[in-house]
């Protein structure tokens, strides 16, 4: 046996002893799940992804059967930090919809160190990627959406916030087969839009499965969410006094919904003054982007339409459904290149030659999501004890998910504040207000729409960092 074969050996063993040792701390059945996985950490290395320049991290993709009966399978891309990735923590990703992808919004049009290109011919460098901070793990949840399935069709009429939830947490135990050095990594969530329903409900399955069953124990510290659906009733007074405040609607339609709309109570719907008076608001919103009330809407062909799409039911008491993101033309960008064949082979995804059909947005699961909680301010309450991290902010052009609505929500809380409102800086300029409670710290993006990344890298990396070490974004420019 040669001297370099000897070496190689040794090299393979001390990595895995290392990987072991690092499982052992929380139990024998967490060393069990780190040496069953180990061999598979390697087989979801993505090596030949289309257009990549060169980067210095390693990054995976694939799936994790999560039901081996039913067959019900997650997608996830995950990118290692871009420097010492050992000593930096985990965040897992969400996007909402329901129905929409974590891996075509957040991965590679706001956060990943991938975005997508013009047309979907390629994939840029982003220099404001989150993984500059932390190891980041995008996952498309729950089945049906991108390049999550089932096997089982009856596993479709299932799905909602606790099977979501119950999914994502299964996924997660599951992944650390495959990643054991990540098992006892500083853990975060972070999401935006409808998952302001999903991180929370995830956060606290994870809470109570670790005071449950230490042997699976997750290192939960907290969750920062983006522009997030919290509470129907604040999110719905929220979106109405928006419009009006911003020249949206008429001074007579807000009237209108003032004088006979209750959003605490179901049968407000059945007034139909109040549905009209809704209903308009809609109407002036299907001329705009609702995610960002001053930009410019996609005017190249696109499958979508070129202004937001609002999908609202009338006599519903759900948040309204909106299909996409920002831009139109950036979803369509990521929709070519999801359903290439070059793709989806350096994906594990497919052969390349059988494709799966890929796309944004699930319309099915978005227009019928009959599992919902009204609020997740009872949740909110629950882990603000535990003394969880929890940031939220909010984009301040942002129409669907409006900063007045996470206000209103928060307020609901009563908290004590902390520290008062004032601005936050990032270098010379002010990025936006921040105000901090007892349990959570609430922050704007000045001039930010729905997806606040998209429209402040900068200052929302600058942000991100300043949530995972836990420190007031700065109040003085610098």
């Amino acid at each position: 046996m040669s001297f370099v074969y000897k070496l190689v050996i040794l090299v393979l063993v001390s990595t895995l002893v290392v990987e072991a040792a690092a499982a052992a701390s929380h139990g024998a059945a967490n060393w069990s799940r780190a040496r069953v996985g180990y061999s598979a950490y390697h087989s979801d290395l993505v090596t030949d992804l289309p257009t990549q320049a060169f980067v210095d991290f390693k990054h995976y993709a694939g799936y994790v059967t999560v039901d081996e009966k039913n067959g019900r399978a997650l997608f996830y891309w995950f990118y290692e930090a871009s420097s010492q990735p050992e000593k930096k923590p985990l965040v897992l990703w969400l996007n909402g919809g329901p129905g929409c992808s974590s891996v075509g919004y957040g991965a590679t049009q706001e956060i990943g160190p991938f975005i997508v290109d013009k047309d979907g011919t390629g994939i840029k460098f982003n220099p404001y990627a989150w993984n500059r901070e932390a190891n980041m793990l995008f996952l498309e949840s729950p089945i049906g959406v991108g390049f999550s399935y089932s096997n089982t069709s009856s596993d479709y009429s299932q799905l909602g916030d606790d099977f979501a939830a119950n999914d994502s947490y299964n996924f997660l135990q599951k992944w650390f087969l495959k990643f054991p050095a990540y098992l006892n990594r500083s853990f975060y969530i972070a999401g935006e839009s409808y998952a302001g329903k999903y991180v929370p409900e995830l956060a606290e399955l994870i809470y109570d499965m670790n005071k449950k069953n230490p042997s699976t124990y997750i290192d939960l510290k907290g969750f920062l969410l983006g522009n997030p659906e919290t509470s129907n009733a604040e999110d719905w007074q929220g979106l109405v006094d928006y419009a009006w405040s911003h020249a949206i609607v008429s001074e007579e339609t807000h009237k209108t919904i003032l004088q006979n709309c209750d959003f605490r109570r179901n049968d407000t719907w059945d007034n139909e003054k109040c549905t009209d008076a809704v209903d308009e608001v809609f109407n002036q919103y299907k001329v705009i982007d609702i995610y960002s009330i001053y930009t410019p809407a996609c005017t190249t062909n696109t499958t979508a339409s070129s202004v937001a799409q609002v999908t609202y039911k009338s006599k519903s008491n759900m948040m309204p459904r909106t299909l996409g993101g920002y831009d139109p033309c950036l979803d369509n960008y990521a929709t070519v290149f999801y359903n290439r064949a070059d793709v989806q082979r350096a994906l594990h995804v497919s052969d390349g030659r059988q494709l799966k059909k890929w796309s944004i947005c699930n319309d099915t699961i978005f227009n019928n999501w009959p599992d919902t909680r009204p609020s997740v301010l009872p949740i909110y309450k629950k882990l603000i004890e535990t003394g969880l991290r929890i940031w939220v902010y909010s984009g301040d052009t942002d129409g669907r998910v409006p900063v007045m609505s996470t206000r209103y929500s928060l307020d609901t809380l009563g908290l004590p504040i902390t520290k008062p409102w004032r601005p936050w800086y990032h270098q010379k300029q002010v990025s936006g207000w921040v105000q901090e409670y007892k349990g959570v710290t609430f922050a704007t993006f000045r001039e930010a729409g729905h997806a606040v990344p998209l429209f402040k890298p900068s200052e929302s990396l600058a942000f991100f960092s300043y949530f995972l070490s836990g420190v007031s974004p700065p109040s003085k420019p610098f």
